[in-house]
């Protein structure tokens, strides 16, 4: 949190493996962020989460940071930076107590989810997120507040989520080599998860599916709670790569091959064009038929696809075996830089034969037009878990100043009495 010129501002720093993004957003008086700088970098020196050079990976951030601060006129010092590898892992845990009065407290509260975290998680990984699904009180489920009600025992269904300590150690350094304080290490699933999800999907069953650079990140909601989060290490570089070993060409021509010309799937039969590739790359004369590229991009998405769409089955399948609930009722929601190539939705049904939505970030203002995209997800929803960490640290600031005029006035009572 950085306040300026009585601004409350929050700022959200992801560090993909294509692009380092700095977003700085204001918390206005009705809760709102308003998006008032960002500052983009080409990545390098990162890959899939792993850092591999990390002067370069500082110089990266560093310049990413200067732009957001010159157009948001302020000093960042501190930020909220996302994760994603292949090391993220997550369990679900069931923590119980007795409840210790005739009603639930906070420090039952706090107890149950400390016995719920107790848990033997993998080597080296430390937890990330604690993340309640539901309370139960005796025999009574689906309980989401249970501060104040009357029981005997009390059980919790937490969702953990966990990271290898060195991956996250690595680039928490490469954060602070730039003079800037981590306020959280969040999972980047999570933070998209909270930019383009709404309640009612998430209510109903949904799966987000965030298609990064380097990574897919997804996250399975049903009846409002998280139930699965998973990352897989192959995303939208593994699609340029295949189109540059095709056609031999660069990385760079090919990337750019991809946005220009590609789609999920084939066009209409007889409106493939021809690509002339020299306005990509003067040194790459050739003229190529739009199908064959298509070809190649779309066997891969396809194989993407299915491969999340295999661990969403699994997942569903052991829900199905507890007795819970494992339906997605609102269908796929796709989001990512990788989730702007055309026809994706076309692709997507033919896979999952559920209903699919390309999202954008929500519930955001100014900016609009540069940062409501779907590469923008995650950043976004960085800055929503950054509002909601100021609106617990001023409530928790109000509970105690009202404890502490509480505590003077009784003691200004007995300085008079005695």
């Amino acid at each position: 949190m950085i306040i300026s010129k009585d601004r409350k501002l929050v700022v959200g720093l992801e560090i993909g493996t294509t692009k380092v993004v700095t977003l700085v957003g204001e918390i206005l008086v009705d809760n709102t962020i308003k998006v008032i700088g960002y500052g983009i970098c080409l990545s390098q020196g990162i890959d899939k989460g792993r850092v591999n050079n990390l002067d370069t990976i500082v110089t990266c951030i560093r310049e990413s940071v200067n732009k957001a601060e010159i157009m948001a006129d302020c000093h960042i010092t501190s930020v909220y930076l996302s994760l994603s590898n292949k090391y993220i892992n997550c369990q679900n845990e069931i923590g119980i107590v007795p409840i210790s009065e005739d009603e639930v407290t906070k420090e039952d509260l706090e107890n149950v989810i400390h016995t719920a975290k107790s848990v033997q998680i993998p080597n080296e990984h430390h937890i990330l997120h604690i993340i309640p699904q539901e309370y139960l009180i005796d025999q009574q489920s689906g309980i989401k507040n249970p501060i104040g009600l009357s029981g005997v025992r009390m059980q919790v269904k937490v969702h953990l989520i966990t990271c290898d300590q060195n991956m996250s150690r690595n680039i928490v350094k490469a954060v602070e080599r730039c003079d800037l304080k981590v306020d959280q290490v969040i999972f980047s699933g999570l933070a998209s998860s909270k930019s383009v999800l709404t309640e009612d999907e998430k209510k109903l069953g949904v799966c987000m599916i965030d298609i990064g650079g380097g990574t897919i990140d997804f996250t399975i909601y049903i009846d409002g709670s998280i139930k699965h989060s998973q990352v897989i290490p192959y995303a939208g570089n593994i699609v340029t790569s295949d189109i540059s070993y095709a056609f031999n060409t660069s990385y760079t021509d090919a990337e750019n091959m991809k946005i220009q010309y590609g789609s999920a799937i084939k066009p209409p039969l007889g409106s493939s064009k021809n690509i002339d590739c020299s306005n990509i790359n003067g040194n790459f004369q050739e003229i190529l038929q739009q199908d064959a590229l298509i070809e190649v991009i779309e066997s891969r998405y396809i194989e993407l696809l299915n491969l999340v769409k295999k661990n969403i089955l699994n997942v569903q399948k052991k829900l199905h075996k507890k007795g819970e609930k494992y339906q997605l009722s609102s269908g796929i929601v796709l989001t990512g830089g990788g989730s702007n190539i055309a026809f994706l939705n076309n692709c997507s049904e033919k896979i999952f034969h559920k209903k699919i939505r390309i999202a954008k970030p929500l519930n955001t203002l100014g900016l609009a037009e540069n940062i409501n995209e779907p590469s923008y997800s995650t950043v976004v929803g960085l800055l929503h878990y950054g509002k909601e960490f100021y609106k617990n640290t001023e409530k928790k600031k109000k509970e105690f100043s009202f404890f502490e005029k509480w505590f003077k006035q009784i003691n200004n009572w007995f300085k008079k009495e005695f």
